[in-house]
């Protein structure tokens, strides 16, 4: 048996066509079923659906062999333990600086919210910048807003979140898709499941 994690939402819907290319649909839907083990229709195929964070500790611990995760989780979470083969080059976005709309350009000392702790502090630390990083939950946009923050480390999609409340996206910090993970311990013992998988998703992505 295979186990593979996803997220539901965005990831889950974009991974489908390519799981399917590999003769893998899933036989429940998790947006009408409480279960969050989902049936396929490979008998050796199951999938696991939890929140996107915690995909990366459920494939490095062996509860999933395999999983699908953005890119910006996989740093947070330190991926070294982890096999990457593949860039599916779904659920695209950009992680980003952004700050309220005409303030001053970030330089010296700064104060900034986020949920991507370890990637913040990294990327102010390459610049110079001394950062104090104030983790958050939700609502990010918030914090320059109330004063809590200068500035915020966030997804960008569209943008139009940002404008919404006044903020402006700033600085580039990495582009954003999904990437297949493979536990290293099940690609050594179900190699030739793993591998044939891999296969055939990356075919897929070649003729796409």
């Amino acid at each position: 048996m295979l186990t593979i994690a996803v997220s539901k939402g965005r990831i889950y819907d974009e991974a489908l066509p390519l799981l399917a290319a590999a003769g893998i649909t899933p036989i429940d839907d998790p947006q009408k079923s409480r279960k969050l083990i989902l049936r396929t229709s490979r008998d050796d195929v199951q999938l696991v659906i939890i929140r996107a964070t915690d995909v990366p500790t459920f494939v490095e611990y062996g509860a999933a062999d395999l999983g699908i995760a953005g890119k910006d989780v996989l740093l947070e979470h330190g991926a070294e333990s982890l096999y990457e083969p593949l860039d599916l080059g779904i659920a695209g976005c950009r992680l980003m600086t952004a700050a309220r709309v005409g303030s001053p350009a970030i330089s010296g000392r700064v104060r900034v919210a986020t949920k991507y702790v370890k990637t913040a502090q990294r990327y102010f630390a390459d610049l110079g910048i001394q950062a104090e990083i104030i983790k958050l939950y939700g609502s990010m946009e918030l914090a320059p807003l109330v004063g809590l923050a200068d500035c915020i480390v966030d997804l960008v999609d569209t943008g139009n979140t940002l404008k919404a409340n006044g903020l402006e996206a700033r600085d580039l910090i990495i582009n954003i898709t999904s990437r297949l993970v493979v536990n290293k311990a099940a690609m050594k013992i179900k190699h030739q499941a793993i591998q044939t998988l891999i296969d055939q998703i990356e075919h897929t992505l070649k003729h796409r």
